[in-house]
């Protein structure tokens, strides 16, 4: 493999460099490959990336070597890629505002893969609007895992939908899980944030000894933690599809319901993660899941 390839994706031209380079050191899964499965996820990943600010977290020297987060359009970016100039809160340079990658088309996705962005997160926002999705992140604290996930993704789906919320189930492609529901758009994040946490605090106190609400950490072992600040508008959350930086190349995938219900007994998905390879099969078996998140949803309950 010649070391920089000149390629053309959608009439854009892109230059790829080194892709024999291992970025999964323990699965010996290459930089080309990412941009091979970046490339052949695009059809339903895109849309879940489109008018989002993106967020990626790059590993240059593979899993195995350093990372950094980075926000900011590096100063190599290509004219045709698009770029929203937002504002930064909580920014941890001092930023007023930032420079986004927005990704809405292959060449970008492909560009970002070659720079060996693996992980690709964004808000719960798009560009100029409100919040259209409330994420609950679900993290087990040792010795709780995957399956306790499971088990209260469950009972969070059958609460929200006592208030009319349709839930949509992935794992993290790590030791958690995401509910990610779609809503109408018209309210802010702050009442994202308060709906989810009251939400949050109930099944707390049905289930004491399953689930916390709570942020410290202390109170987390053998319990699950219901992180509904995760919709606070400065937050992001790993996107559906997007590869995570293990000794596999997993990935953040897509659930049935049955599948969790089953994950919630100890099976599948609860005892491994779904890989690249597999999560492409998924998809061209079954679509995408979370196809229903693009068609919007309704107003969060007042309260």
């Amino acid at each position: 493999m010649p070391e920089r390839l000149k390629v053309e994706v959608e009439g854009r031209g892109l230059e790829l460099s080194n892709l024999d380079k291992v970025l999964y050191p323990k699965a010996g899964f290459t930089k080309g490959e990412v941009i091979d499965y970046y490339t052949r996820i695009a059809p339903v990943l895109l849309p879940h990336l489109r008018d989002r600010p993106l967020t990626r977290i790059r590993f240059p020297n593979g899993t195995d070597g350093g990372s950094f987060f980075e926000k900011n359009a590096p100063a190599a970016t290509p004219r045709w890629v698009r770029t929203e100039t937002l504002p930064a809160p909580g920014s941890t340079k001092g930023r007023e505002t930032i420079d986004y990658v927005v990704c809405d088309e292959l060449p970008t996705l492909v560009w970002l893969a070659n720079l060996a962005a693996l992980e690709l997160h964004t808000p719960q926002w798009k560009v100029g609007a409100h919040p259209d999705l409330m994420v609950v992140d679900l993290d087990p604290g040792a010795p709780a895992a995957l399956r306790q996930c499971c088990q209260v993704a469950l009972l969070m789906r059958d609460r929200l939908a006592l208030d009319g919320i349709d839930s949509y189930p992935k794992t993290s492609g790590k030791k958690g899980m995401q509910l990610c529901c779609p809503i109408a758009g018209t309210q802010d994040a702050d009442d994202v944030s308060a709906y989810a946490k009251r939400i949050a605090q109930e099944l707390e106190q049905e289930h004491p000894k399953l689930i916390v609400s709570k942020m410290a950490k202390n109170l987390r072992p053998g319990k699950v933690f219901i992180d509904w600040s995760q919709n606070n508008a400065a937050k992001t959350t790993v996107a559906p599809y997007s590869l995570r930086a293990q000794a596999v190349p997993s990935v953040s995938t897509p659930l049935t319901w049955d599948e969790v219900s089953a994950g919630a007994a100890g099976k599948r998905p609860a005892t491994k993660p779904y890989t690249a390879g597999e999560v492409l099969k998924r998809v061209a078996a079954d679509g995408d899941l979370l196809a229903p998140l693009l068609a919007g949803g309704p107003e969060l309950p007042a309260g």
